[in-house]
């Protein structure tokens, strides 16, 4: 695997806390919590459980990114530039590039969503009744036990929100942070500037079209059966339809100031360090792309 693919793992650890809090809002607002003030729920967890209850899941989170992001965004660029040699060094159209984004975000996902259904149990767990928590170890026994006691396909539930978030994430990360980096260039002399606001403007367009999808994807990874042996949600459609019923519509975009703070740092850190090292391993100068 080339350099350029390595996933920033370090954008990991610093979001994990606020994917911590994003996933704690997600949960509460199921089980019908009304103050959901991101500052409030922080200080109660912290006084109850100390700060390292918010790297709870930290070992799922770098296995995922390490799946996931690295999938993603070497995928994306390597059938971009794959598509700029083969029309002798003309950039793909925003369409083709819209289409590219949407094929590497899917497949990324369905790699990953193993070990997203671990951290999401993981971070989930302290919320259920002390006799109905999983207590996984780590990421790994998670993964084992959910395969010898649930079903190895257990491990892909929720893959189609999973993949849908996936898809709207990297097509709202990916496609705006090249237009942006191009639009901004007149008036950013700056090439690092540049790349940082533009991933600041693309973190906030997949926060929007992303989020209602991650919210589901919560529900349906962490569901358990009830008394009556049914689980909560027959399936995308029904948590989406009973989310909007019991929380309202709107509360499919719960958090979204949290979840937007956990996804701009990322989109920093990913996007502009995969920049810096397509740039670096691509040799210099940069050969010149025909707009």
């Amino acid at each position: 695997m080339q350099a350029r693919n390595v996933d920033p793992a370090a954008a990991t650890v610093v979001i994990q806390p606020i994917d911590f809090l994003k996933v704690q809002i997600q949960v509460k607002s199921e089980m019908g919590v009304k103050n959901l003030n991101p500052f409030t729920i922080t200080r109660d967890i912290y006084k109850q459980k100390g700060i390292g209850v918010f790297y709870k899941g930290l070992d799922s989170a770098l296995l995922r990114q390490m799946v996931y992001t690295s999938t993603r965004l070497g995928l994306f660029y390597n059938l971009k530039d794959y598509l700029t040699r083969r029309s002798g060094g003309k950039a793909p159209s925003m369409f083709v590039n819209s289409c590219t984004s949407l094929v590497a975000g899917a497949v990324g996902a369905f790699a990953g969503n193993p070990a997203d259904l671990a951290l999401i149990r993981i971070q989930s767990d302290s919320n259920l009744p002390a006799a109905e928590r999983r207590n996984y170890k780590n990421v790994f026994d998670a993964l084992w036990r959910t395969i010898r006691e649930e079903g190895l396909l257990t491990l892909w539930r929720g893959s189609t929100p999973t993949i849908c978030r996936a898809m709207a994430m990297n097509f709202s990360l990916l496609v705006p942070f090249e237009e942006a980096k191009r639009l901004l260039k007149p008036y950013v002399k700056a090439e690092k500037m540049r790349a940082i606001c533009a991933s600041m403007i693309s973190g906030a367009a997949a926060t929007v079209l992303s989020l209602p999808f991650d919210n589901v994807k919560t529900k349906l990874q962490k569901m358990k059966k009830g008394p009556d042996g049914k689980f909560p949600y027959k399936g995308v459609l029904d948590c989406f339809m009973k989310t909007a019923q019991t929380e309202g519509i709107g509360k499919l975009w719960v958090g979204v100031n949290t979840y937007y703070i956990r996804v701009a740092p990322h989109a920093v850190i990913s996007l502009v360090t995969n920049d810096f090292l397509r740039q670096l391993f691509s040799g210099k100068p940069k050969p010149v792309v025909k707009n």
